[in-house]
């Protein structure tokens, strides 16, 4: 069965927003990294690289789930609309924890962009 278009616009948005916040991360990560090479002793800064560093990992912890849902959904010949309404509000929570990321990996950023 081919998947619904809502399906695919969800998944297209969940990609776009963990692209962000791989991207913020790995700015957050050079910044937090410079700053460290000054402060190496210097616990805020530490646990910010760590911050970056595990948003990275969380992107690709979804990405990983994210096709395995789809990949079940793919599975069955014949989903009903049960199973497209649940693999939606499953896609809808990651997308919800990625959003949810994505600001706390911005607010970070920002943090460390207003350093002097």
């Amino acid at each position: 069965m081919p998947i619904p278009s809502e399906i695919n616009d969800l998944i297209e948005r969940l990609n776009q927003e963990l692209n962000k916040v791989e991207q913020e991360s790995r700015v957050g990560l050079s910044l937090a990294q410079a700053l460290l090479n000054r402060f190496p002793e210097n616990a805020r800064l530490i646990q910010l690289f760590a911050s970056f560093n595990s948003a990275i990992f969380f992107s690709e912890i979804e990405r990983r789930r994210i096709k395995s849902i789809i990949e079940n959904f793919s599975g069955d010949n014949l989903a009903t609309e049960e199973e497209i309404q649940e693999v939606g509000e499953d896609l809808a929570s990651e997308l919800g924890r990625v959003l949810e990321t994505k600001m706390l990996i911005s607010n970070l950023k920002q943090r460390l962009d207003n350093l002097p």
